[in-house]
């Protein structure tokens, strides 16, 4: 395993996590009393927008999946709308989920499609830019020893450390503290973005203290 790969990696990671700090700073320049607990609404936006162009932009600089053919400009376009179609319903999907997990299904449904929109930022972004729209390939890298490099292992580790974040984010929403951030799904996007900027930087850690172990074999 190359270290300038693990390395490559490292620095599409922090870039990632550097956008979430700079999409919480920057804005209370630009926008009078932006704040990621007043204005939480507009801070998911902004963090969604941020973190998804620059995954995309990553993507497409670094190349970590590139195929050696060639496909036609009107395959690229089929591919390009595939992704926003599974996009689209993966926001549906956790938008769902969300709900059956508790969250108001008629109250505060903007709060909880924004929540559902960072979060298929997190996973499903990160998927349709690095396998595409293939299920088959989403299914292989999260099952047991599916990754076939190192980009599907921080896959793994960001998508897993995202949800988890956000399930233990959820835990303070029914004490009776009466903290502002105890607010929905403030508590539960925070865990979520937490849990992500954790998993951006374990994947490499982790990936470089078990590079002797791991052995990626093409299928």
């Amino acid at each position: 395993m190359r270290e300038a790969e693990i390395r490559r990696l490292l620095a599409a990671n922090l870039l990632c996590a550097l956008s979430i700090v700079l999409a919480t700073l920057v804005p209370a320049f630009f926008l009078d009393g932006f704040s990621v607990l007043g204005t939480h609404l507009t801070w998911l936006c902004v963090c969604s927008v941020s973190v998804a162009t620059l995954n995309i932009i990553l993507h497409l600089v670094l190349k970590p999946s590139q195929s050696p053919k060639r496909s036609s400009f009107a395959h690229k376009i089929s591919r390009f709308l595939k992704c926003c179609i599974y996009f689209f319903m993966s926001c549906i999907l956790f938008h769902a989920i969300i709900v059956l997990y508790g969250a108001p299904l008629i109250e505060s449904v903007t709060e909880t499609f924004l929540f559902a929109v960072l979060l298929s930022t997190f996973t499903t972004l990160q998927c349709l830019c690095l396998l595409g729209p293939n299920i088959q390939a989403w299914i292989r890298v999260f099952s047991k020893n599916g990754a076939m490099s190192i980009w599907e292992s921080s896959l793994q580790i960001t998508s897993v450390c995202s949800i988890l974040g956000a399930w233990f984010g959820a835990f303070p929403i029914p004490l009776d503290w009466d903290r502002p951030w105890q607010v929905w799904p403030i508590s539960c996007s925070l865990g979520a973005t937490f849990g992500y900027m954790a998993g951006l930087i374990i994947a490499p850690l982790w990936i470089h203290w078990n590079r002797k172990q791991l052995t990626y074999k093409s299928r």
